[in-house]
């Protein structure tokens, strides 16, 4: 093994250590522990967690229940809106395509790694253990979690239809889960009045978290464009989730993300939605992320 390879395998070792150890003491990061205890500025926060740079994307390497910590944080501390995006391959080449998508990604108080591409390439930039975080496991969870602590939820995207399954799934799980309102925005450019009413049908439900399903990058702009008016705590990007909670789409066996082929799975259930991602963006971002990790392009 090389003196290369022998550290980042130390390295990933320390991180696996630090991240069990978080499930005991409490959250702890690559750069040292992160007290989640006191109202810090999105900058602030984003330095204390572990992120690396993608094609010059932002990615948090934080694990599903990190990231529920600060969901939790941010709910009990109400104030400036904070928001989540989970980004694949997908994302990082469209930002990298698009400067002012890149901009969009970089306002997101945390940017978490969807796709097990993007995290392993995150991790390999930060020479620490990959933490994937998917939307549809993020939902999941902090559903179950919502049922105890009593956190509001609405789902804003999709289709009347999906919705409908989806918080059936959810309420036959979690029962005592408070499910506020749920909403499916028209496939058309919105009035501004129709916007406005939109806005206020969130605001009047009160959600402590707004679930965000219109796939990406629609959604991410949406929440850029929209996140000062809407009165939420917190609001996440979750893409297909949607879909997925609700047993619409189904998910990759566990051994198929495990080998980082769920890409594969969807384009073979999904292969007039999915062609283009996965035939022009998938080895775009390969292309690009090797000539970063080897040094032969920088990105910014």
């Amino acid at each position: 093994m090389s003196n290369k390879a022998a550290t980042f395998v130390a390295e990933a070792s320390v991180q696996l250590r630090r991240n069990e150890s978080w499930h005991r003491e409490g959250p702890h990061f690559s750069e040292g522990p992160l007290e989640v205890t006191s109202r810090n500025t999105r900058e602030e926060e984003t330095e204390a967690s572990a992120m690396a740079h993608v094609l010059g994307v932002p990615v948090h390497v934080v694990g599903r229940d990190q990231a529920i910590c600060f969901m939790e944080q941010w709910i009990a501390e109400p104030g400036e809106s904070h928001w989540i995006a989970l980004t694949g391959s997908h994302g990082i080449v469209e930002a990298y395509k698009h400067p002012e998508f890149k901009t969009v990604l970089k306002s997101a108080s945390l940017s978490l790694p969807d796709g097990k591409w993007t995290s392993r390439f995150a991790g390999w930039r930060r020479s620490c253990a990959p933490q994937q975080v998917r939307g549809a496991d993020l939902l999941w969870k902090f559903c179950e979690v919502s049922g105890t602590a009593g956190y509001r939820n609405f789902f804003y995207g999709d289709t009347e239809e999906v919705l409908t399954a989806l918080t059936h799934q959810l309420r036959e799980r979690f029962p005592a889960l408070p499910a506020v309102g749920t909403y499916s925005p028209p496939f058309r450019q919105l009035t501004s009045e129709e916007d406005t009413e939109i806005m206020n049908l969130i605001n009047r439900a009160a959600p402590d978290v707004l679930w965000v399903g219109l796939g990406l990058p629609k959604q991410e702009r949406w929440i850029y464009e929209h996140r000062a008016r809407l009165h939420v705590p917190v609001i996440v990007a979750v893409g297909a989730a949607f879909k997925f909670v609700s047993g619409k789409v189904k998910g990759a066996p566990a051994w198929v993300s495990d080998w980082g082929l769920e890409w594969a799975w969807r384009f073979l259930h999904e292969p007039r939605r999915l062609w283009h991602r996965v035939v022009v963006y998938g080895p775009q971002f390969f292309t690009h992320a090797f000539l970063e990790l080897s040094g032969l392009k920088k990105y910014e």
